[in-house]
């Protein structure tokens, strides 16, 4: 059976990474993460996709996770993802999250090589291994080419005692019931695409890192804070009204559509990218001015944003 960790459930948001001229705005990362516990994010995931960590450097994936638990100070515990090319890299970036006091680590498949069964086995055993903290695997085969079976991830968790869950952007629900029925309730599957992350969560997952926390957290919580309350219709409705802005994640490669989103709400100066990701076209960012319409999230300068939200938020007293 799986070890229990209870931080480790509910609305993670995997944060994206701003630039400013080419270089990473550390500021302004860090008044992002303020901005996700305000609005109620249960936790914070660094280097995830929607960061782009691939073009970032080694120091700039370590000074990022420090950054994160720098600011939280313990108000939101911390994920830290630890993508590199190389076994000894990621070791090293791991070792850098946990003197940085992260709470987690989420080690992603390896891309590229795509490896033999028994070798993801022998990695990731190999990883946790170096570890005291609670370890996740970030399944992602979408992106890294790299499909974990069931029987993978058991071999794993029999090896692997801090092993205690997936960040699974993938849609297979078979796989999320198999593992909670041989691993236990307690195994972590949090989903991880906008498609597919609520309906595991209705089978049993513990929440969602999904990539639309970034432009609407305060509602992604909400649908969390309404399926721990017992109110699964509230939080199926919520989910519904979300649908076409959880959709628009698919619109382009991620997080392209969802940088230009966060720039016409105010939050974001810029959607600035690291070469080959690029901004949103014109035909896109029409597409998206729409879903931010019909979604009902103020778009404008930053100080007309804090000043409509304001209001919306004074309106629900």
């Amino acid at each position: 059976m799986t070890r229990k960790v209870r931080f480790l459930q509910e609305a993670f948001v995997p944060l994206v990474t701003p630039f400013r001229n080419g270089a990473v705005d550390d500021s302004l990362y860090a008044k992002l993460i303020e901005r996700q516990i305000a609005e109620g994010s249960h936790g914070l995931l660094v280097n995830a996709t929607s960061g782009e960590p691939t073009t970032l450097s080694f120091e700039e994936k370590a000074r990022l996770i420090e950054i994160a638990v720098k600011v939280s100070a313990s108000r939101r515990p911390v994920v830290a993802g630890t993508p590199a090319e190389s076994h000894a890299e990621t070791v090293a970036l791991m070792a850098r999250a946990e003197r940085a006091g992260a709470d987690a680590i989420v080690a992603v498949t390896p891309a590229y090589v795509k490896p033999p069964q028994r070798g993801l086995v022998a990695y990731f055993v190999d990883l946790a291994g170096r570890t005291k903290l609670p370890f996740l695997i970030y399944h992602i085969p979408g992106r890294a080419a790299v499909n974990l079976t069931a029987e993978t991830i058991e071999a794993i968790a029999a090896r692997a005692p801090n092993f205690v869950g997936l960040k699974n952007t993938d849609d297979n629900l078979a796989l999320v019931t198999r593992l909670l029925a041989t691993l236990g309730p307690d195994f972590r599957n949090f989903g991880g695409m906008e498609s597919s992350a609520f309906a595991m969560s209705a089978i049993g997952g513990c929440g969602t890192m999904i990539t639309s926390s970034n432009v609407a957290p305060r509602q992604i919580a909400q649908i969390h804070d309404r399926f721990a309350a017992g109110d699964v219709a509230g939080a199926g409705a919520l989910t519904r009204e979300l649908h076409e802005l959880m959709d628009a994640t698919s619109y382009d490669t991620s997080p392209i559509q969802v940088k230009y989103m966060m720039k016409r709400l105010g939050v974001l100066p810029a959607n600035e990218h690291r070469l080959p990701m690029v901004p949103a076209t014109p035909e896109l960012e029409k597409r998206l001015d729409g879903v931010l319409e019909r979604a009902g999230l103020p778009t404008g300068s930053p100080r007309a944003v804090r000043a409509a939200s304001g209001r919306r938020a004074g309106s629900r007293r």
